[in-house]
C-alpha cells in the first residue's frame, strides 16, 4: 500500500483514558508502553517514568538523547520532590574563548554550545532516591527497543527527514560525520514505517544501567566523550563530567484561583508560567473563546516572558529574587498595564525547540511530572562514535554580552527552556502535566492550566484546545485551526496575528490527574505528535 501517513483530510476525536493501576502518557506510543512494562513488573512510577525516558532517547532521538538534560517534579508520600539536572558550562569555557574562535554570539551547532549531559544522572538519582526495581530491569525495554529495532512513527519520520536535509547542508565538518553514521548510515533518514536499530546506542544504554549511570560521568563513556572533544578542541572534558551532581530543589508555586501550581525554580523557566498566572489570577475570563480572554491571556504572558527572559539564569547568578516575581505586588504591577490594546514590550524572538515530555503515575498515588531533551531537535549534531550518545547544544542559549544575567561562565547553567509542571489542591495532589517545546512551554503551561482550571475542561480537551504563541513584540501565531471570527477581532486589538500551516511549533503535552476520593486516573495525550497513554 502506498500511504501517506502524515495526511488527515478528516477532524477526529480522542477521549480522556482512564485507569486504577497505573498510567504512563508521553509523545510515542512504545515509550509509554516500556513505562507500562516496568509498572506491571512491579516498579512504581518513578520506575516507569526513567524506562519510559530511557525508550524516549531511543524511539524519538529527533527531540532528545542520552547526552540531554533532564528535570523532574515526583510526588511520593503526599510530598513533592524537585529535581534539577541541567549541566553547568564547561569549566574552560569563557565569552573571551567563545569569541577568540570568532563568534559574537553563542553558536547553535558543533563543539561550542555544548554543556555537561544532565540525563543520566538524572535516571540513576531518582532510581536510587524513589526507585523499586534496579536500573538494570527498569532500562531493559529501552535496551531492547536499540538491540532490536523499532518502526518510525509519522511524526518522528517527518522531523527526522527535516532534520536530516537540513543538517546535510549545513554540517561540513569532520566532527558532524558521526551524527550521519548514526542516524542516517544509509544516506538518508529512515521512512515512516521502516525498521530502526542503534546497536550502539543499546550497549551505552547496559553500561548505564550496570554501573547507575556512573560509566556516563566517570568511566568508560566519559572516556569516549572526553576523547571526542579533545579530536575536534571542545570544551567539555571528563574532569567537568566527574564534577556533576544532579540537585534536588524545592519546587515554587503559586496560588490559582484555589489551585497551587508548581515548578522548578531557575534556571528552569517555569516560573514564567507562574508570572503569567499571577498576573491573570486578578482577571475575570467569563468564557473561554472569546476576544476578551485571549486578549487577557496574551497581554500576562506577553509582561512575564519580557520580564522573565530580562531577569532568569541561574539562581545563583540572579539580582531579581524569586519571591519577588511571584509576589502579589508584581502580579497586581502587571496586571494594571493591560487595558484594551496590544501593548508593546521590549522585544525578544524566540527560536523554537526540541523536547520530551512525560507523566506517570501508579496505583499507589505516587506520580511524577518529567521532561528531557537535547535541545532543538537533535541538539547540537555532535555525536560520540559509535555510542548513540547525541550532546545538547542547552549553550546556544548563553549570552556573550558580559552584563546580561544570562551571560556565559564556566560552571554556570544556562537559562532553560525545559519545565515539568504539576498541580495540586489543599495540600492533595491533582496530578503531573505539560507542554514541551522550547519557548512555548511557559505558555502551553499557562493555556493549559486556564482551560482546567478556569473553562473545566477534561485533560484531552485541555490539550487539544487550538494554541496561540507569543512570538515578539505585538506577534502572535496562531494554530491552524484557531477561529478565525477570533484572530480577526485579536487584530483589531492590535495584535499582529499569525496563522500558522501545521501545529508543530506549538508545544506537545500530557496531563495525568488523580481522583481523590476513588484513586482513579485520568489521561490526556498530544494529538499534535505521535502521543499516547499506556494504562492498566
Amino acid at each position: 500500500m502506498n500511504l501517506d501517513y502524515l495526511y488527515h483530510p478528516y477532524p477526529s476525536q480522542r477521549n480522556t483514558v482512564f485507569a486504577k493501576n497505573g498510567m504512563v502518557a508521553t509523545s510515542q506510543p512504545l515509550a509509554a508502553q516500556a513505562g507500562l512494562e516496568i509498572l506491571q513488573k512491579g516498579g512504581n512510577a518513578v520506575d516507569a517514568a526513567i524506562a519510559t525516558a530511557a525508550a524516549l532517547t531511543v524511539v524519538e532521538p529527533t527531540s532528545n538523547g542520552i547526552g540531554g538534560d533532564a528535570f523532574a517534579l515526583v510526588w511520593m508520600k503526599d510530598e513533592l520532590h524537585g529535581l534539577n539536572a541541567s549541566g553547568q558550562a564547561p569549566a574552560s569555557i569563557s565569552i573571551e574563548a567563545v569569541k577568540a574562535k570568532g563568534h559574537e554570539k553563542m553558536p547553535v551547532h558543533g563543539m561550542i554550545p555544548i554543556t555537561i549531559p544532565g540525563v543520566p544522572a538524572a535516571w540513576g538519582e531518582l532510581s536510587r532516591k524513589f526507585g523499586k526495581l534496579p536500573l538494570t530491569e527498569v532500562l531493559q525495554p529501552a535496551i531492547r527497543y536499540a538491540e532490536e529495532g523499532y518502526p518510525i512513527s509519522p511524526i518522528l519520520g517527518k522531523y527526522w527527514d527535516y532534520a536530516f536535509r537540513r543538517f546535510k547542508e549545513i554540517f561540513k565538518g569532520e566532527e558532524y560525520k558521526a551524527w550521519f553514521d548514526t542516524f542516517a548510515p544509509e544516506g538518508r533518514a529512515p521512512k515512516i514505517g521502516e525498521m530502526w536499530k542503534s546497536p550502539g546506542h543499546a550497549a551505552t544504554l547496559r553500561s548505564i544501567a550496570e554501573t547507575n549511570g556512573e560509566s556516563f560521568y566517570k568511566g568508560e563513556l566519559a572516556e569516549k566523550i572526553d576523547s571526542f572533544m579533545k579530536e575536534h578542541d571542545g570544551f567539555l572534558t571528563k574532569e567537568d563530567l566527574a564534577g556533576f551532581e544532579p540537585e534536588w530543589v524545592d519546587p515554587i508555586s503559586v496560588n490559582y484561583k484555589g489551585y497551587d501550581v508548581w515548578e522548578i525554580p531557575p534556571n528552569g523557566q517555569g516560573i514564567i508560567a507562574l508570572m503569567a498566572l499571577n498576573i491573570a489570577k486578578g482577571m475575570e475570563f467569563k468564557e473561554k473563546d472569546s476576544i476578551d480572554t485571549f486578549h487577557k491571556q496574551i497581554e500576562a504572558m506577553k509582561l512575564a516572558f519580557t520580564d522573565g527572559k530580562a531577569h532568569v539564569t541561574d539562581i545563583k547568578h540572579m539580582t531579581t529574587a524569586v519571591e519577588e516575581l511571584l509576589s502579589e505586588g508584581y502580579g497586581n504591577a502587571r496586571r494594571s498595564l493591560i487595558g484594551d490594546e496590544a501593548i508593546l514590550p521590549d522585544p525578544y524572538t524566540p527560536p523554537k525547540g526540541g523536547t520530551v515530555y512525560l507523566a506517570a503515575a501508579d496505583g499507589d498515588g505516587n506520580m511524577i511530572s518529567y521532561i528531557q531533551s537535547n535541545y532543538m531537535g537533535f541538539g547540537s549534531g555532535i555525536v560520540i562514535p559509535g555510542t548513540g550518545i547525541s550532546l545538547q547544544n542547552r549553550g546556544a542559549d548563553f549570552s556573550l554580552d558580559e552584563s546580561h544575567p544570562n551571560a556565559l561562565k564556566p560552571g554556570k547553567r544556562t537559562y532553560h527552556t525545559i519545565i515539568p509542571g504539576f498541580l495540586t489542591k489543599d495540600g492533595k495532589a491533582v496530578g503531573p502535566f505539560g507542554v514541551m517545546g522550547g519557548y512555548m512551554q511557559p505558555q502551553g503551561h499557562f493555556q493549559v492550566v486556564m482551560n482546567t482550571v478556569d473553562f473545566h475542561l477534561n485533560p484531552q480537551a485541555a490539550l487539544d484546545a487550538p494554541r496561540w504563541q507569543w512570538m515578539e513584540g505585538k506577534k502572535i501565531l496562531v494554530e491552524p485551526h484557531f477561529p478565525n471570527h477570533l484572530a480577526q477581532g485579536l487584530a483589531r486589538k492590535g495584535h499582529q496575528i499569525q496563522v500558522a500551516t501545521d501545529t508543530g511549533s506549538f508545544g506537545r503535552g500530557q496531563i495525568i490527574w488523580r481522583d481523590e476520593k476513588t484513586g482513579v486516573l485520568m489521561g490526556g495525550t498530544e494529538s499534535r505528535t505521535d502521543g499516547a497513554i499506556a494504562a492498566w
